[in-house]
This record gives structure tokens, sequence and C-alpha cells, in this order.
């Protein structure tokens, strides 16, 4: 049996890269749209309706819009904009979120693709969450550092002009009304009584990212340390195949810096943590593209059609 696919706005950043990551698959047929005829609302629902799964790659408000043309509820939808990303009727798309959330995602027809500073962030927060080391209460800081990519094709365009080389060519952050279109996901999954202080920023490399969550001790539920908090990741992401929790951290550094693009090409995300006395950092490393983005679709793709997790996807 051959799946039919189609991927709603095909031709921006996230969509061509799902585009690519299943055209070299069989058991699935890709529906594809022409670009002069992809505004054409008939031929639009015509495909969405035909399909067994429907990515959308749009704008959080055509996604919304599109939504009414699927009249087949045999259709399911991977949503990758954040328009329904705390839509309780919606399934977020981690896996790994917890023990149960892949049986979700498999009986869901409705999932919402994470954002990539979200991803980075809830999944080194969540296990301290569920394990009653952070409160949801407390107060939390985040800063994350993305390649250019992130931005889509209007931000690649920017960075890739030899004429903006002065402009690009450092760490730039943004956002910095503080108030990023990502934080309501990271409130609303972790059930945070207040949205963490979050501060992205785009670096002068195309792909790869750093998510880097900040911790005071003493202002932890219980007193831990590094090692029992890398132990509790390690039982709490066991049987995981995309996720990896680091160690050693000597050997995981490149004389003392790291690499925010080591992940490209894969769907996996890296955990990894450092301290002193007072305070703890934990950086959570993955290709923006990747398992921030296309490579989750593709994750929860698989998943929901009953295939093998891993499949069409780099560890």
């Amino acid at each position: 049996m051959k799946y039919k696919i189609f991927v709603d706005g095909q031709f921006g950043t996230t969509g061509l890269k799902i585009h690519e990551m299943l055209s070299r698959r069989d058991e699935l047929e890709i529906l594809k749209i022409a670009e002069k005829e992809k505004k054409r609302p008939e031929i639009k629902q015509e495909l969405l309706n035909q399909a067994d799964m429907v990515f959308l790659c749009l704008p959080d408000t055509a996604s919304r819009e599109t939504m009414q043309y699927i009249t087949d509820h045999g259709t399911k939808v991977i949503d990758a904009s954040t328009a329904h990303r705390t839509n309780r009727e919606w399934t977020y798309g981690i896996p790994e979120l917890n023990p149960l959330q892949k049986e979700k995602i498999k009986k869901s027809t409705r999932v919402c693709v994470p954002g990539c500073h979200a991803t980075g962030f809830i999944m080194a927060m969540n296990p301290l969450i569920e394990n009653h080391i952070v409160s949801k209460g407390q107060k939390l800081i985040c800063h994350s550092i993305t390649g250019y990519s992130g931005g889509g094709r209007g931000m690649i365009d920017v960075y890739e002009d030899p004429e903006n080389f002065d402009k690009v060519n450092s760490q730039r952050p943004y956002a910095l009304d503080l108030a990023h279109k990502h934080l309501p996901e990271m409130q609303y999954v972790l059930g945070l009584e207040t949205p963490p202080l979050f501060t992205p920023s785009v670096g002068n490399f195309k792909q790869g990212m750093l998510v880097m969550s900040y911790l005071v001790k003493d202002q932890l539920s219980k007193k831990v340390f590094g090692q029992e908090i890398l132990e509790m990741y390690t039982r709490y992401y066991e049987n995981n195949a995309f996720v990896k929790i680091i160690k050693n951290r000597v050997e995981y550094l490149d004389e003392g810096f790291l690499d925010a693009k080591a992940c490209n090409n894969t769907n996996r995300i890296e955990i990894s943590l450092y301290e002193n006395p007072d305070y703890i950092v934990i950086i959570s490393r993955l290709d923006n593209l990747g398992k921030g983005a296309s490579g989750a679709a593709v994750q929860n793709m698989n998943i929901m059609l009953g295939l093998d997790e891993n499949m069409g996807l780099k560890k």
C-alpha cells in the first residue's frame, strides 16, 4: 500500500525539506501542485482530501484557513506553523515528551510540529518538572542561537547576499520585546504559571542551533547535582533513539567550545549539562531544520501512519 502525501507550502523552507526527505521513500506517493496553481482553492481542496497525510507548511492564518478545506475525516494533518500548538484539540508533536505521547500521536489525526526553540527548551525542562526538581511556578530563563535558515527564504536571501556581509556577520539577538512566538507553547506544554524569559538570536551560519536553559540551584525544589540530573535524563529518555544525553562533557566539547552545527542533517537532539556550585546550564543541540522542523514532522508522520518511527531519518 502506498500512502498519499500532500505538502501544502512545498515551496517554503520547511516544505522543501519535507518534500526532499519523503521523495526517496517507495511506500509514499507525493501529490504535487504546480506553483502557478498553488493559490487555486479548488485544486488544493481536491489534493487535501485525496491525501492520507497532509503537511501544512504555511503561515498561521493560511494554516487555519486551509483546515476548512479538509472535509474528508480520514485525512491526517501535521501542521508546521504555530497556529495550533496551544489548541487542546491538537496533539503536540514531541514523541519523547512522556511515555504516553507516541501512542497519543499514533491515534491522532491532528498533530502540530513544535517550534525549534520550544523543542530544545521543553525537552530540557520537562523531565525536571515531572521529577519535581523544577516547579511550575519557577521563573525560568532561556537563550537560543539558531542558524539563519530558521527565518525562511527571506532571511536566507539576506544572509547569503555578499553585499550584506558586514550587516549579518555576527550573532544578532531578536524578538527583544520579549514576546517571541514560541513562548505560548513553552508555557502551555510545560504547564508553567508564567512564561519563561526567552531571548533568541540568529548566528551567521545556515543551519543548527543551541538552546540554553539556566537554573539557579537554590531556587530548585530540591537539592540536586548535575550528575543526578544526567542520570534522570537517561532514564526519562530511555528507548528514544533520537535523544542523546551527554555524560562526558570534556570529550563532547571542542577545546571548550560547543559547535551549534554538529547535529545538522539529523533528527537527533543532544542534551548536555554544565554547573558550578551555584548555577546549572542545560544546552540542547539540534538541527533547526531537522528535529526543530522537518525531521520532527516526518517522525510524527511515521508514527501516525503506523510505520517504523526511524524511517527516512538520521540519528
